[in-house]
């Protein structure tokens, strides 16, 4: 290889001293590096581009310098994950104990804050960071230190979130029906023009209802069979709604047929969710709501709450109307903004909602909303006119309950003896399967439950709401198969239900399941397991009621395979797994497996 010549070598040093004090200058203070030997990176070789621009903006991007630090030689960069390579190259242990404990913090802060997903991005990153670092962890005793608090936090953690794919995930939202509807075409019926005309005449309204070819064309569609589905399926949904929503329509002042709005938005789908990421049976984009009075958090979404929503949508519409003076302009504004509509109003000079319509002036979806809520509102007027048939749902009535602080809904639905989605149905603005810690938050139960919630959750300490659980025992269980489907032990569930030295089960009793334990019980719950000939990493995993990703990442396992005499740290909980009995097939004993609990975090430090 060419040696490269000593004025280049001379200013690509020049330009590393200048960005070195550009960076300087940016940040207040920034972590020393070890004194090593410099040497040319790959990059300092290439001759600079000849666009100085290109030149700048890579530089910025890369934020690598020229010369570089010889880097530990047990990992290359490039062989890193690409998530990875935007934080910089560990320059020695302190900073890497730093970087790692900042994330940690972040990841805990996170977790409190209940922004899990967050939380998880985080403490994954500590950890792979610590095993993509090249030191030797478990032969350094103050990196052996760090990464089993921050496993062992995380674990704990895991649990009391009521682990990944369960408690983690975000109630499904289901489509939008305005979205489908909003931006089609459709024929007119000739046909239709005078019954429609007739039809409008007869039936009382508290809006305009005016019957032209906008109008027909949608009614022609609602006559469709996909069009028919539609309007009968919010129909019958909305007898649940109808009473409240004509309440709250009346104490703001707005006419009452604007529930048909609510109609051709959601067809009275709490869930709905649009394209354009509006929620619930109004349909509020986010600020929109917030505006309104309308909460989100990572727990609860408010735009999913029947009644709220329709307090904020009917003062809203009460606003829009103020501001316009016409309800077909703020019915429009209602659906792309007030600015919009203000704006067609200057550009043709005509505050009627037709004449914005005929200039084309107004985005397509809102065109066509206003034609469509018309239409809506003449066949729900006249149903049997139009040959749609709804038999209403019932409201459902409930009991209301504030818990106080956050609890899983399933331990709710396992208290009262009803299924979570009875609770979900009667909660929509949950997002998760769990209620927010907040005081003043109400839990809607079926109705004549209350009391009962209130007294058998009594039994379980409050702190433990988003973690323990019950069971209804059922014949066949045991305390061992209900250990192994909670992941706790039978000790603890005994303890937790003082059953004492008797450990049979009555077919139909209660049982109170401890699902997680505080961190400050970790300790006993490091176990070491020797793998024996015939082990794999998912038999062991089973024993121990944890995952193969857990495994492999407890112990910097790079692939799934383990070998006779490995020894293996598990954390589980309440240390070794219970003695099961032998397989009928084997005829000789089999030596036991090699198990040790550690009675604490420095228990036998020698081990891997």
């Amino acid at each position: 290889m060419q040696s490269l010549p000593s004025s280049l070598l001379l200013a690509a040093m020049a330009i590393v001293l200048v960005t070195g004090c550009e960076d300087a200058a940016k940040k207040s203070a920034q972590a020393p590096l070890v004194a090593t030997a410099l040497r040319p990176s790959p990059a300092a070789a290439q001759p600079p581009p000849q666009n100085s621009k290109a030149s700048q903006a890579a530089q910025a991007q890369q934020k690598i310098p020229v010369l570089t630090t010889v880097p530990l030689p047990l990992w290359s960069r490039e062989q890193l994950p690409s998530s990875l390579l935007s934080s910089p190259p560990v320059s020695d242990k302190a900073s890497l104990i730093a970087r790692v404990e900042e994330k940690f913090t972040s990841g805990e802060q996170n977790f409190k804050a209940g922004h899990l997903d967050a939380a998880r991005r985080d403490f994954d990153t500590a950890v792979d960071w610590m095993l993509q670092s090249g030191y030797d962890l478990d032969n350094d005793p103050q990196l052996r230190e760090l990464f089993h608090r921050v496993v062992d936090t995380v674990y704990t953690y895991e649990l009391q979130a009521f682990r990944a794919g369960d408690g983690f995930q975000e109630t499904p939202a289901v489509p939008a029906p305005i979205d489908e509807v909003a931006e089609m075409t459709f024929p007119v019926d000739p046909r239709l023009k005078d019954r429609a005309e007739a039809a409008a005449k007869n039936v009382s309204h508290d809006l305009p209802l005016t019957v032209n070819d906008e109008v027909l064309s949608f009614l022609n569609f609602f006559q469709t069979p996909r069009g028919k589905a539609i309007v009968e399926t919010g129909l019958s949904r909305s007898g649940k709604y109808r009473e409240m929503i004509a309440r709250i329509l009346r104490e703001e002042g707005v006419p009452q047929d604007l529930i048909y709005l609510a109609q051709a938005e959601s067809a009275f789908q709490p869930l709905a969710l649009s394209r354009a990421g509006a929620r619930g049976i109004w349909q509020f984009v986010p600020w929109r709501g917030n505006e309104y009075g309308l909460k989100r958090s990572w727990w609860v979404d408010e735009r999913q709450d029947p009644e709220k929503a329709t307090r904020a949508a009917a003062q809203h519409l009460r606003d829009l109307y103020g501001l316009f003076g016409d309800w077909y302009l703020a019915m429009a504004a209602y659906n792309c903004g007030p600015g919009n509509v203000q704006k067609g109003i200057e550009r043709t000079g005509y505050a009627d909602f037709w004449e914005l319509y005929r200039r084309n002036v107004l985005p397509r979806e809102t065109k066509n909303y206003v034609p469509i809520i018309v239409a809506l509102t003449l066949i729900a007027k006249d149903a049997a006119h139009y040959s749609v048939q709804a038999e209403l749902e019932k409201p459902v009535p409930s009991d209301v309950v504030k818990p106080g602080r956050a609890i899983d809904l399933r331990l709710v639905a396992e208290t009262i003896d009803v299924d979570v989605e009875t609770l979900r149905t009667l909660n929509p603005s949950l997002l998760r399967l769990a209620t927010p810690d907040d005081p003043a938050f109400e839990l809607h139960l079926p109705v004549g439950t209350a009391e009962k919630f209130s007294a058998e959750i009594a039994d379980i300490p409050p702190e433990k709401w988003v973690s323990w659980r019950r069971h209804r025992v059922e014949p066949g269980d045991t305390l061992t198969s209900l250990a192994k489907k909670y992941k706790v032990t039978a000790t603890a569930i005994a303890a937790a239900n003082s059953l004492g030295d008797t450990r049979s089960l009555t077919p139909g009793d209660k049982l109170i399941i401890p699902a997680a334990q505080p961190v400050t019980d970790m300790k006993s719950r490091l176990v070491r397991y020797r793998v024996r000939k015939g082990d794999t990493l998912g038999g062991i995993a089973d024993q121990f009621s944890v995952s193969t990703d857990e495994l492999r990442k407890w112990n910097s396992l790079k692939t799934g395979r383990v070998s006779r005499g490995m020894v293996l740290r598990v954390y589980t909980i309440g240390g070794a797994p219970e003695a099961r009995p032998a397989h009928k097939k084997t005829a000789t004993k089999r030596k036991a497996p090699a198990v040790k609990t550690a009675s604490s975090a420095n228990a036998d430090p020698k081990s891997p």
